[in-house]
């Protein structure tokens, strides 16, 4: 039975680049163009549309993360160099997140260090970077300028710009020439409002990327993909201030109940089940940039968005 796939939409997503190769002037072995699609994703009709990206999220500071991640990856979690080099060279992801969770110990203070990580996963990864700075108001500044130091030339994305909090990571991003994750929660006018703010202050569209807030499958992940769904299609619509691609990063799905109180033979599995099905869905209400943190997530992932593209039922081993 064929479908009719065409809509009523005449806009497309603004197109966002990431990451710089040596012609670019950075030092990345390749760069993403994301975005520029006209419908939703894995119903494109050209051949030359591509898959979601995938990156594999790492922190600084490991105390902050998942002991589920923490056991599987060992003592890669205590250098973050070595760790984005694996999610690199042996587990496939397309993208590094990182998170600088250091800064979350209570009067932080030693921004000189954030330089250092930064420089040390550029170093040892030739993918694309997202940078996750503080979370803490007071030293956003220093935090995000040093971060946009470290990579400049490199065309980083920067996180998170929110509505009481935009204006420091704006400004290394402008000085630098990165990009920013904006980010709302769950509410399609909010992600609007943030957008304009941003481009108020100088920021243009081709340097956002909308984070609509995600929730763990069960876990409030019904909300999170009404808001992706209905901001792509106000941005198909027209609505420029929402034609920015998406980024989808559910991080408490490896904190659910249902895997805390897994038993420890399958805790694993279940872990990387319910990343992989939140971030299937994500994929589908459509997210461009799908983060995980369990490496045996992101093959799953992989067969599944080749599976849909295909137009072939091979999701899950089918």
């Amino acid at each position: 039975m064929a479908y009719d796939l065409h809509f009523d939409w005449s806009s497309s997503i603004t197109e966002v680049m990431l990451g710089a190769t040596k012609a670019e002037g950075g030092t990345r072995r390749l760069s993403y163009r994301i975005g520029g699609g006209t419908t939703l994703p894995f119903l494109e009709t050209t051949q030359g549309s591509s898959a979601p990206l995938i990156a594999f999220e790492i922190c600084d500071n490991p105390q902050y993360w998942s002991p589920i991640v923490r056991n599987y990856c060992g003592d890669l979690v205590n250098d973050c160099g070595e760790w984005a080099k694996t999610a690199d060279s042996g587990y496939g992801s397309d993208m590094i997140r990182l998170y600088l969770t250091s800064t979350r110990q209570r009067n932080f203070s030693d921004i000189p260090s954030v330089g250092k990580t930064v420089e040390s996963v550029l170093s040892n990864t030739s993918l694309p970077l997202i940078i996750e700075g503080s979370n803490e108001p007071k030293i956003d500044s220093e935090v995000f300028l040093k971060c946009g130091e470290a990579g400049q030339g490199e065309r980083l994305l920067l996180g998170t710009a929110e509505a009481g909090r935009y204006r420091s990571i704006a400004a290394a991003a402008m000085a630098y020439n990165h990009s920013v994750i904006a980010q709302s929660p769950i509410d399609v006018n909010l992600a609007k409002q943030l957008n304009i703010l941003l481009k108020e202050i100088g920021l243009s569209r081709d340097h956002i990327i909308i984070d609509p807030y995600t929730g763990s499958l069960g876990y409030g992940f019904e909300y999170s993909y009404s808001a992706m769904e209905r901001i792509r299609f106000s941005a198909l619509k027209g609505d420029t201030d929402l034609a920015m691609p998406i980024i989808c990063s559910a991080v408490d799905t490896l904190t659910v109940k249902e895997i805390r109180e897994a038993g420890p033979a399958i805790q694993d599995d279940i872990a990387v089940q319910w990343e992989f099905t939140t971030g299937l869905a994500a994929a589908i209400a459509g997210s461009e940039i799908i983060c995980v943190r369990h490496p045996k997530t992101i093959p799953l992932l992989r067969k599944a968005f080749a599976s849909l593209k295909s137009g072939k039922n091979t999701i899950g081993g089918q």
